[in-house]
Formats: C-alpha cells, sequence, structure tokens
C-alpha cells in the first residue's frame, strides 16, 4: 500500500475514537475527585490530612496494579476483552462511588475505578497502534492522549455545572454549611454519577470494534486477522502485515529480556534515568495543582463558586497547551523543552510561595498557577513519555518503560497522598518552595545526564547511552 487513499480510513477512524473513549475515561476518573472533595470531605468528616490524602490518591493504588496486571491480561484475554472489562469496571466504579455512604466504600470503588484507569492508560494506546496503518498510526495513537485532555476537561466543566445548580449555599460556606447543603449531601455524588454515561457507552461500543490484529497473530488466529486487515487496505495490504507482525512476533521472542540482563551497569544508568525523569513528572508537584486545585484557590481567597470556575479555566490552558506540544516537540528538541519546564515551573514554585508566605491573594495566584500548568502541560507532561519511549535500548524497552510507569505512579500516590500532610505541618509557601527545588534538581540532572534525542534514530540514541 503507497497510499492513503488506499485506506479504509473511515473504518479506522471509528475504530480508534471507540478505543480512544478509554483515554476520556481516564482523563474524568483522574481529575472528577479534584472538584468533589470540597463537598464529599465534610459529609464523610474527613479531618485528618491523612484520611483527606487517602480519599484523594486512593484511585492511584488501582492504578498501579491496573498499569502492572495490563499486560499480561492483555496478552491472555485479548485488548478488546480487557478493555470492555474496564468499560465495566469505570460503571461499577462511578456508581459504587456515587451511592457511598461510607468512607470506606467510597475508596474500595476508587479503587475499582484507578484498575480501570491503569488497563485503559496502557491498552487504549496500545491497542490504536496495534490496528492503524503505519502511515497514520502517529496521529492516531495522538487521539488518545487529546481525549484524555478532553476526559480532564469535561470533568471540569460537569464539577462546576453541578456545584452551580445548588444555589443556596452561601459564597463562604464553612465545612457544616457544606455538610447540611444539597452540594454536600448529593452534588459530589453526580460529579462521580456522570461519569456512567461515557463509560456505558465505551462498554457497549467497544462490542462492536475488532480484535487487535496483533494479538490475532500471536494468538494463532491469521484468518480473523487478514479479514480485518483487509477491511483496512485490501487482500494484499492483509498479507503483508500479517507476514511482517509474525516477523516481528520471532524477533521479539528471540530478544525476550532477563530481568538480571537490567542490572548490567550501563543498562541499570538507562533505566535509572528513564525512572528519575518519571518520578519527576510527578514530584514537580503539578498533581497537587489538579487534585487539590480547590485548597489552593480557597487558601488564596476565593469562595467555592469562584474555586470552581478557576478550576475549569485550569483545564482550558492544559487542552490548548497540547495543542502546542504537537507543534513544537519535533523543532525545539525533548531536552530544550525539559529544560525550560523544569526551569520554568522552579521559578514560579518560588513565586507562588513567596505570595502565600506573604498573604498576597486573589488574581495573583491563579495566574501563577495557569502559567504553571501551561508549562508543565506542553514540557514535562507530554515529553517525559517520548523520552521514555526513545531512550531505552531496543531488547530491554518493554521490561523497562514498565519498570518507569510503575514507578511513576508510585510517585504519583505519595505526592497525592502526602500534600495535605505537608501542608499541615510545613504551611503552603513552604511546601511550594520544596516543589521548585525539586524542579531545580530535576533542572541540573537533565542538563548534565539527559542526551539530546532530537532527529536521532532510536539505534543512535541506544549507542549514545550505553557506550
Amino acid at each position: 500500500m503507497k497510499s492513503n487513499d488506499k485506506y479504509n480510513l473511515k473504518y479506522v477512524w471509528l475504530i480508534c475514537l471507540v478505543a480512544a473513549m478509554g483515554g476520556l475515561l481516564f482523563g474524568y476518573d483522574w481529575i472528577v475527585v479534584g472538584g468533589a472533595k470540597p463537598f464529599y470531605e465534610p459529609y464523610f468528616h474527613l479531618d485528618s490530612p491523612h484520611l483527606k490524602g487517602f480519599g484523594t490518591s486512593s484511585a492511584l493504588i488501582g492504578c498501579m496494579f491496573g498499569a502492572m496486571l495490563c499486560g499480561t491480561l492483555s496478552d491472555k484475554v485479548g485488548r478488546k476483552r480487557l478493555l470492555i472489562m474496564s468499560g465495566l469496571l469505570f460503571m461499577i466504579s462511578a456508581v459504587g462511588t456515587a451511592l457511598s455512604n461510607t468512607f470506606l466504600w467510597f475508596n474500595i470503588y476508587r479503587i475499582i475505578g484507578g484498575i480501570a484507569m491503569g488497563h485503559a492508560l496502557n491498552l487504549s494506546p496500545m491497542y490504536i497502534a496495534e490496528i492503524s496503518p503505519t502511515k497514520v498510526r502517529g496521529m492516531l495513537v495522538s487521539v488518545n492522549q487529546l481525549t484524555v485532555m478532553i476526559g480532564v476537561l469535561s470533568a471540569q466543566v460537569v464539577n462546576w455545572l453541578i456545584s452551580l445548580y445548588d444555589t443556596q449555599m452561601p459564597d463562604n460556606a464553612t465545612a457544616e454549611m457544606i455538610l447540611q447543603s444539597w452540594n454536600g449531601q448529593y452534588g459530589w455524588r453526580w460529579m462521580f454519577a456522570a461519569e456512567t454515561i461515557p463509560a456505558s457507552l465505551f462498554f457497549l461500543l467497544m462490542f462492536l470494534v475488532p480484535e487487535s490484529v496483533r494479538w490475532l497473530v500471536k494468538d494463532g488466529q491469521d484468518s480473523r486477522a487478514e479479514r480485518i486487515l483487509e477491511k483496512i487496505g485490501g487482500a494484499d495490504y492483509a498479507r503483508v502485515e500479517v507476514a511482517n507482525i509474525k516477523d516481528t512476533l520471532s524477533s521479539e521472542e528471540i530478544a525476550r529480556v532477563n530481568f538480571r540482563d537490567l542490572l548490567e551497569p550501563k543498562l541499570l544508568k538507562i533505566i535509572l534515568i528513564g525512572v528519575f525523569l518519571a518520578v519527576l513528572q510527578q514530584w514537580c508537584g503539578m498533581n497537587v495543582i489538579f487534585y487539590y486545585a480547590a485548597d489552593i484557590f480557597q487558601a488564596a481567597g476565593y469562595n467555592i463558586k469562584q474555586t470552581m470556575l478557576n478550576i475549569v479555566v485550569i483545564g482550558l490552558v492544559m487542552t490548548v497547551s497540547v495543542f502546542i506540544t504537537i507543534g513544537t516537540v519535533d523543532k525545539v528538541g525533548r531536552k530544550t523543552l525539559m529544560l525550560v519546564g523544569t526551569s520554568a515551573l522552579a521559578v514560579i514554585y518560588g513565586l507562588i510561595g513567596y505570595s502565600f508566605h506573604s498573604n498576597i491573594t486573589g488574581l495573583p495566584i491563579v495566574l501563577l498557577t495557569l502559567a504553571n500548568v501551561a508549562f508543565y502541560s506542553f514540557t514535562l507532561a507530554p515529553v517525559t513519555w517520548v523520552l521514555l519511549s526513545e531512550i531505552f535500548p531496543n531488547r530491554i524497552r518493554g521490561a523497562a518503560m514498565s519498570i518507569s510507569v510503575i514507578a511513576l505512579w508510585i510517585g504519583s500516590f505519595t505526592l497525592t497522598y502526602s500534600f495535605p500532610t505537608l501542608n499541615e505541618n510545613l504551611g503552603t509557601a513552604q511546601i511550594f518552595w520544596l516543589y521548585g527545588v525539586i524542579c531545580a534538581v530535576g533542572f541540573i540532572f537533565i542538563l548534565f545526564k539527559l542526551p539530546k534525542t532530537k532527529g536521532k534514530s532510536l539505534e543512535q540514541i541506544e549507542r549514545e547511552l550505553v557506550d
């Protein structure tokens, strides 16, 4: 196939848009808790910073396990079946969380949703990559990242609109007033329950799309894979693709990595770079902005309704920033963007910390927060994933990526869980200064340890890092 015109792109787009709904659900489930927490915390009488931190971060425990298990499970049962299961888990989590009357069951259902998040984040782009023609694969896989941002923005808009329904709650409501309000009793439940609509659509539509052709060939179902590929590009395309998949699978079997090989000093150095980048993406503190924006804006003098609107603006800034990345990552270079991101975040965190220390509230905090989100969203957020896909040698790429992703989710959980405790013991100003120091350390590490990968083949990058 030499021309995209010979592909049935309408069919491919429909399949990929259905699969990319997994990214949308990940984005929604990831962020919805941040807007709901001002209302469910009084409901469950969460006075301890440890309980507040666990309520916000419990889904990340499930996400960690979902990410760890999805590779093995999807190899056994197929990508499609596990994505269908993810849709079901999203539905169970949304309904269960919304109906929870105890903090225990709230967290159980959040962890169930986290497992679905871990599956969806890994499987949706994998499925899209495995069914898309080579010439349009990059574009179609990038759709999943866009749907994640759409999911984030959707959660923030839904949270804001639901919070507006309660017209009786005063602007400067106390925890007791919130508990007695409609939002405190029911509003937060509808924020979680709203996810059942896209989750149900995803669950049902996944039954209509085909299985991953790569998995079918691996499972010995060549004829079924060929029928799917024929719909995409014709009989000749199908035969060539099946043959290519078989060759790739044979090479992977020969190059299967022994985890003891990862302890080889040269390889261990590369893995540690990957782990550092993954943890830095989380410990730079940005998830605190996403999850605890309500607390930060309220500390800056905004009431709940103003805070919910400010959170929507954050989502808009994030979405716009994704498009900036698409246009710059191959032109400017990965290392340059990471240096810009870490240095900018270090400075902005310093200014946010100074603002809280000097009791400067209102608009300056909002503007600094939006600048922070913008720099993070077009630098560390997407570029870290690009680097992790490039810096590992081919024969250990799968294992090294798994280690880095697990480190990322551990970092995400510890950051999110620890913020309320650190905030109470150190103070808001000091904790933002701490994140600024972490970003400064990240800048120094990237400057001296990370090679430039712009315009280089994976083989060139491997030689530079290993030699």
